[in-house]
């Protein structure tokens, strides 16, 4: 079923998470120069996060020129002195971490997640880059064709052309009128000289904060940065300009779109981060996001196919959006009456008060989660002070609490102003038949070109010199039940909560009887409705009550503090073992799993997909089935109750709880809550078969509503991952396109700028393999993009990587390994992954020695055996093809 939250979330800025409760270790100092340092200490895995807060962003970018803030951040990684680009490529790459950066309206974010013994190469990293950044015309010649294609993708996604429109009302006037992305014509006039100016300007150690959270030594790690930025000099900032939106008229605004389904908006302005009411304007999104509010129940009774609430504060201010999804062709006036009406009913009335008191609980409650994520735990304490203006995450409890029902009743009337709405309706157009063709032309050319070697600073060599096999993870206690089911306990005692994820082993492909083509979309979306215990909003009610987070279906989870985690389990286990079905939801259900499938099987998203894996499939293979709106509406409530006892069994099913727990304590209560659960007859198969190997060809998806091309190029493997030669090959795509210095991002990015992003990728499952690139560019860039992707392909199968590149790649993987146990999430996933190949839990111990021990010659030999530059399709979606 539809996600109107997904759809939208990455339209809008960059949001802040849930406030956390502060780490057991917190220790704060303020150097002379002005930098705020806080290094919060979280032993859950040998990693630590650095986030470097510059406050500034598109707020003060000159007048004319909106992508300023942008595109310096872009220039950060075009080298500094003492660093340059292909040094700090390099070391990105040999650290085997995650590093980006966003830039928004009022601050830009750097930030590294690696190996916490290499803290003192990050550090030393965003010290270059502050005191001293390269800056050179030649390289923002480079960097602008890339930034233009960043804009292309961005604009190609109606969503956040809508978000931006809407900004430009709500914040007509001020800074925030104009999106931080930026736009063509204004990188078109930018040069290396107006960036010098702005980030000589904005860019000291007196406009930032630094954050560092993960497994260190708080007072070695202060040391460190007094030692590293303590001589960069501080700057005389320019006076900030002021953020005081007027309210706008009402309008009405109309988008197309390519999604399968409808939706009509209504946005308000509401409170930014920093105003005293912040807390309160939090609690009211809370509230109408509910899904026991009114603006939900649009979706049980038939209204709608998705409704709810989200809420996009900025610093200084922000604005809230109602929406509600209707069936492509469906009547939009209909559904925007339902939620005006819902609006307006609540401007006058106000909300429940225990809605009120459950938004304030969970919120409250949600503080206890922070260091499950090292990565996490950065980034909230970073919204907290660069963003909000608090001295930590903590000091959000003291205004949850003290919001009051008549506190949100009052904003509620206040912002819910039909008078200050913008209204604007996205309605989705067909894509069109997707057309075949001979591809985009020209003459192939191989030409070998690898990169040269870099030579490290010789700080950097000298902590990057070693390549180790990293400490093998402490291995998870595994029991089996008495009735089949598979519990993995990975207990973790870095905050008082408890994570659970499961999974019950399926394939719809395979299990859903033929002619009744999406019963399990059906039976998932039912899960919703609540149990035989329990109606929807009395469940809903109970997992407030905990508070829980949960969710049910043939993929499961759990939050819960660890106190509760008995009735947290107690609830899960209820909403999978005694789902309610109730006949009148499952009208409901399937009518709008009709009319959203409608839509689907027009939508260019969709047949995009369909296309590529047609592309590597045989006609008529089990993982081409669709459903039809004929056999979603030709299901009945037994086929749902008969696909549910075939698909849900112990037999099938693993659990995985992390967190404050012990072995002994997990299994006693997940074997209170699930023991009873049996299995009868024979395990189903649930694994594709085997594929021959795919053939090239080509076809277009006609996406009006895009600017940019997104192209695949893909095709199926004969390989499995028992196959020891998988780790070979994901060692080799390292080289190739596994990030910031591979062949293929230095080829298609950094030297041409044919796209913005480019990447390659393996893709596993038990009896099948399938290899990838994907990049999207401008459709006149397409041709010369893929010409450049197959030769540097073919580079990998004619000639040995060079032992530079090799070294990097060991580097990066090795040291990522830890990199995969840095949240409570990853680990259970990672888990749950491995189950699902048929893989032991060991692996990534078993892929360490294998990377370790790899040479060039190994990783030649498994791309010429495996990776068919000859067979790869072609799968374009965009405006218009180029053939």
């Amino acid at each position: 079923m539809v996600s109107g939250g997904a759809l939208f979330s990455q339209a809008l800025a960059r949001e802040p998470e849930a406030a956390t409760r502060q780490a057991p270790s917190v220790t704060r100092a303020t150097l002379p120069n002005g930098l705020r340092v806080v290094v919060v200490q979280d032993k859950l895995a040998p990693v630590v996060t650095t986030e470097l807060n510059y406050l500034v962003g598109s707020s003060e970018a000159p007048a004319g020129f909106p992508g300023t803030a942008h595109a310096l951040e872009h220039m950060m990684f075009r080298g500094s002195k003492g660093l340059d680009k292909d040094q700090l490529a390099a070391l990105g790459a040999r650290i085997g971490g995650s590093y980006n950066a966003d830039t928004t309206e009022d601050v830009t974010q750097y930030y590294y997640t690696a190996p916490a013994e290499d803290l003192d190469v990050l550090l030393r990293i965003e010290a270059l880059r502050m005191k001293g950044l390269t800056l050179s015309e030649a390289d923002w010649d480079k960097e602008r064709g890339a930034i233009e294609q960043e804009v292309s993708r961005d604009l190609s996604s109606p969503a956040y052309r809508y978000i931006s429109q809407l900004q430009s009302i709500l914040f007509k006037g001020t800074p925030y009128e104009h999106d931080a992305l930026g736009t063509r014509p204004s990188f078109d006039k930018t040069d290396a000289a107006l960036l010098r100016k702005f980030y000589e300007q904005w860019y000291a150690p007196n406009n930032a904060i630094l954050v560092i959270a993960g497994d260190v030594d708080p007072d070695a790690t202060i040391a460190k940065v007094r030692d590293i930025f303590g001589p960069i000099p501080s700057k005389t900032l320019p006076e900030r300009t002021a953020i005081k939106p007027a309210p706008a008229p009402a309008q009405t605004l109309t988008f197309p779109t390519d999604y399968p389904v409808g939706f009509a908006t209504i946005a308000f302005p509401m409170p930014g981060q920093n105003a005293k009411d912040f807390a309160a304007a939090d609690i009211l999104s809370d509230v109408l996001a509910s899904q026991r509010g009114a603006l939900y129940q649009l979706v049980p009774a038939g209204k709608a196919l998705f409704a709810g609430f989200e809420f996009a504060p900025k610093k200084s201010a922000g604005f809230g959006l109602a929406l509600a999804a209707f069936p492509k062709g469906g009547d939009s006036s209909k559904v925007l009456t339902d939620v005006r009406t819902i609006l307006s009913d609540i401007r006058k009335n106000g909300v429940p008060a225990e809605l009120v008191e459950a938004a304030k609980t969970k919120e409250i409650a949600q503080l206890g989660f922070s260091a499950n994520s090292v990565s996490g735990l950065a980034e909230s304490w970073s919204e907290a002070l660069a963003f909000k203006n608090l001295q930590s995450p903590e000091d959000m409890i003291a205004a949850y609490r003290a919001v009051t029902p008549e506190d949100v009743n009052r904003m509620a009337a206040q912002l819910l102003d039909p008078d200050r709405a913008v209204t604007a309706i996205l309605t989705p157009e067909n894509s069109g038949k997707p057309i075949e063709g001979k591809g985009f032309g020209g003459a192939e050319s191989f030409a070998s070109a690898p990169d040269k070697p870099v030579k490290l600073p010789d700080w950097a060599e000298k902590s990057l010199a070693r390549l180790d096999i990293p400490e093998p993870a402490k291995a998870p206690v595994v029991q089996t039940l008495p009735n089949g089911l598979t519990l993995i306990v990975h207990p973790s005692h870095v905050s008082q909560t408890i994570e659970v994820a499961g999974l019950i082993r399926h394939n719809s492909d395979l299990q859903e009887p033929k002619g009744k083509e999406g019963v399990s979309d059906v039976t998932e979306e039912l899960f919703g409705y609540g149990t035989q215990k329990h109606d929807r909003l009395a469940f809903r009610k109970a997992l407030d009550d905990v508070p829980a987070w949960e969710s049910a279906g043939a993929e499961f989870s759990l939050r819960v503090p660890s106190n509760k985690f008995e009735q947290g389990m107690s609830l899960l286990a209820e909403n999978e073992l005694q789902p309610a079905f109730p006949d009148q939801a499952f009208q409901i259900v399937r009518q709008q799993a009709a009319q959203e499938q409608a839509g689907q099987l027009q939508s260019p998203g969709y047949l995009f997909g369909r296309a590529i894996m047609g592309a590597v499939s045989p006609k008529g293979d089990p993982s081409l089935r669709e459903a039809t709106p004929k056999t979603l509406m030709g299901l009945s409530l037994n086929d749902v109750k008969a696909y549910y006892s075939a698909v849900w069994r112990p037999d099938m099913t693993t659990i995985v709880v992390t967190g404050d727990i012990t072995p002994g304590q997990a299994r006693t209560v997940v074997e209170k809550a699930f023991g009873s659960w049996k299995a009868t007859g024979p395990k189903p198969v649930v694994d594709l078969p085997t594929r021959p190997d795919s053939k090239t060809s080509r076809s277009h998806v006609p996406d009006k509503s895009n600017v940019q091309d997104t192209v695949v190029l893909p095709e199926s493997l004969g390989l499995t991952p028992t196959n020891p030669d998988h780790f070979l090959l994901t060692l080799g795509n390292e080289v190739l396109g596994g990030g910031f210095s591979s062949r293929l991002y230095r080829d298609l990015r950094v030297k041409t700028g044919y796209v913005y992003s480019v990447s390659s990728s393996f893709d596993w499952s038990r009896n099948r393999g399938a290899y990838s690139v994907s990049y999207g560019a401008d459709p006149d860039k397409v041709g010369d993009a893929r010409k450049a992707a197959l030769r540097n392909i073919h580079a990998m199968q004619v000639s040995p990587v060079t032992d530079d590149e090799l070294i990097v790649a060991k580097s990066s993987l090795l040291r990522g390994i830890p990199l995969g146990r840095a949240s409570l999430g990853a680990i259970a996933g990672e888990y749950l992954r491995l189950i699902e190949l048929g893989l032991p839990l060991d692996t990534p111990d078993i892929a360490a020695h294998a990377y370790y021990k790899a040479t060039a010659a190994d990783v030649q030999a498994a791309f010429s055996k495996w990776v068919r530059p000859d067979d790869l399709s072609e799968i374009v979606k965009g405006p218009q093809p180029r053939w």
